[in-house]
Order: structure tokens, then sequence, then C-alpha cells
């Protein structure tokens, strides 16, 4: 699998600035970046892509903890869509506990949790699990 589009949903605009540093000055993706402040503005906009006919970003990097719309509300919604390209959801967050693992566990399309904030090694696991996701 190609990584084409990373969407990064997140409030905090350092941990969105570090991520795209990361993304583009080690090359982990020649992709598109879409980014997204809270879960509403994305599920809007990716609603959009999706009635529009185009493909849903290969990898979505979901904060949980956000003003209007936070993480488990957007995945609630989301996961109700249907989708040609099924996004892998990557849960960043800076403190997980047991009940939001299981939790999280629960959403088909969520596939691990990565704490924040991110470096280069956690992108490479992201990118190696997308690669071989079915």
């Amino acid at each position: 699998m190609k990584v084409d589009t990373v969407c990064i949903i997140d409030d905090d605009p350092i941990c969105v600035y570090g991520t795209k540093i990361l993304l583009n000055h080690n090359n982990f993706v020649s992709a598109n970046i879409l980014v997204y402040e809270d879960g509403y503005e994305a599920l809007n906009n990716l609603t959009s892509l999706l009635k529009s006919g185009q493909r849903m970003p290969d990898i979505i990097l979901l904060d949980l903890n956000m003003p209007v719309m936070n993480g488990w509300q957007f995945l609630d919604k989301f996961q109700k869509l249907t989708f040609s390209n099924k996004p892998q959801v990557f849960i960043v967050s800076s403190h997980f506990d047991q009940s939001e693992i299981k939790k999280g566990r629960s959403y088909e399309l969520v596939r691990d949790f990565i704490s924040k904030p991110l470096i280069a090694k956690n992108l490479n696991d992201i990118i190696a699990m997308s690669k071989i996701a079915v």
C-alpha cells in the first residue's frame, strides 16, 4: 500500500506543526497532508471528499481531546460512512488509560495508539503498519 494522503485531526498547533515537519522532512510521505482542528471540521470535509468521489486519506492521525467534536464523537460518525478505501486511524494522545484503549479497539478503523509527541520512530512504525494492512 502506498501512502498518498495523511490526515491530521488535532487542535494543538505545535503538535500539528511537528508532525508536518516529520512527515515532510524525513520523506515519510510524498503526499498530501490534510489538517483539521476538530472532529466536526474533519467529518464535514472528509464527507465532502467522499461524496465527490475522491479517495479518503490512507492514514488519519486522530487526537482524542478536542473542542467542538472530540475524537470519539468523530469516530462514531465516521465509521458509519461507506469507503472505497478504508483509512487507517491511529489515535494520537499524550495519555491513554485502559478504558480508552479498550474503547478504541472496538472501532474497526482504529489501527493503533501512538503517544504524543510523535517522533520519527512512531511515524516509521505507522507507515510500516499501513503498508502491511489488508
